[in-house]
């Protein structure tokens, strides 16, 4: 008797409970709700593809503006959609998250995928997208900063906001000399073309990276593109057919360069993208970054002073490095004269192996370390298989060329 009323007094409770939770939401929610937000995403996705702005708009909250069909507007793209993968509902109200995949026209060969959060009400009995905006500690998107121009090359497409169609024509300039640049040292294995974004500022390039502007403000570019979770984010993915190469713009650092110095910067981010099938978790900064660099100083006449000018002072000091530069002096939030000192040092191990074992050497060294896969083993088994030498000897060596270079 007394477990029976313990079990009915537990029975009333649990519709006590659910009265409770009907009430406070309004409803149950609708097992539909799910299937409908995405038809309300496919339809919104579809507007986008077709340039409808009348049925984009249907998709949103009535009577409110919507500025991202605006600022998609001269954005060339081959494909847009929404892929939902959880839904919060509260009443009348919801919160999608949802991974936004899209393409440009002529330049990705898979899409960028971009995680998002979208808001949406329902009213008449549909649900209507309030808001849509990046994830929580995702990157934003370009047209999330404004209206995107286009500037367009015979090898380059150049997305910007905030800035003048004279000036995307000059980042077009840069990149189209880049390219061919690129493909005469690395090969024409690769797209042999590239996407440059431009935002309006310092603080416009780290929300495009999802960053503090203060880890990127002496930076004048980076280069991102969509990897495995096994690569790192710049350096590159294993498959040849890496989609979605991305160079991003710091116009307040890139702004105060030298032509010169505004040409070796789009040709070292050029030589990412072009590298990036053959960058993977196998390659140190020192390669990756140095040989960049070797693309982009490359056929210029520059000297080793004039080119590793921080190095060349320590050399001088009797401040030899012990060894090449570790991935961790490559942060940006460190000191500039000691990643200076690293970005210079792989630069030099890159010449180091041009001018003693050849250009083609190198190249094929870059591709045996990065086709290893695993750091462990992977600069070790090329050193002996490619230049046939032994870190103990090349690292000698390279500090013997510092002295005779910089010294």
């Amino acid at each position: 008797m007394a477990g029976r009323r313990r079990a009915s007094r537990a029975g009333l409770s649990l519709v006590l409970l659910l009265a409770v939770l009907v009430g406070c939401g309004g409803r149950a929610p609708s097992d539909n709700a799910a299937a409908e937000v995405r038809r309300v995403l496919d339809r919104r996705a579809a507007a986008v593809l077709d340039r409808d702005e009348p049925a984009y708009r249907a998709t949103g909250q009535p009577g409110a503006a919507d500025a991202e069909f605006g600022n998609l507007r001269e954005v060339p793209l081959a494909s847009w959609s929404y892929h939902l993968t959880t839904l919060h509902r509260s009443g009348d109200r919801a919160t999608a998250d949802a991974e936004l995949r899209y393409r440009i026209k002529g330049y990705d060969t898979a899409p960028v995928t971009a995680a998002r959060t979208l808001r949406l009400t329902r009213t008449g009995g549909t649900w209507h997208v309030v808001s849509d905006e990046p994830a929580q500690k995702a990157g934003a998107q370009l047209w999330d900063q404004g209206a995107v121009t286009v500037g367009r090359g015979a090898h380059s497409l150049v997305l910007g906001v905030g800035q003048a169609g004279e000036r995307l024509r000059a980042y077009a300039d840069l990149a189209d000399r880049a390219v061919p640049a690129v493909s005469e040292a690395w090969g024409t294995d690769w797209a042999g073309h590239v996407v440059v974004l431009v935002p309006k500022s310092l603080e416009g390039m780290a929300g495009l990276l999802g960053a503090a502007a203060s880890g990127y403000r002496g930076i004048a570019a980076v280069t991102t593109g969509e990897v495995s979770e096994a690569k790192r984010g710049e350096a590159g993915s294993g498959s040849p057919k890496a989609p979605a190469d991305r160079i991003i713009v710091n116009p307040d650092a890139y702004g105060v360069l030298g032509d010169f110095g505004k040409q070796v910067v789009l040709t070292h981010e050029t030589t990412h993208v072009a590298s990036r099938a053959h960058t993977t978790a196998a390659t140190p900064l020192w390669l990756s970054e140095g040989y960049a660099d070797w693309v982009g100083y490359r056929g210029s006449g520059r000297t080793a002073v004039q080119v590793a000018p921080e190095l060349a002072r320590a050399v001088v000091d009797g401040q030899i490095p012990a060894g090449l530069p570790d991935d961790k002096d490559f942060g940006f939030s460190g000191d500039a004269a000691e990643l200076a000192r690293a970005y210079e040092g792989g630069w030099m191990a890159c010449r180091m192996i041009a001018d003693h074992w050849g250009e083609v050497r190198l190249d094929d060294f870059y591709r045996a370390v990065g086709d290893h896969q695993k750091r462990a083993g992977a600069v070790e088994g090329a050193l002996r298989d490619v230049l046939h030498t032994t870190p103990e000897k090349f690292t000698a060596q390279w500090r013997d060329y510092l002295r005779a270079q910089l010294g």
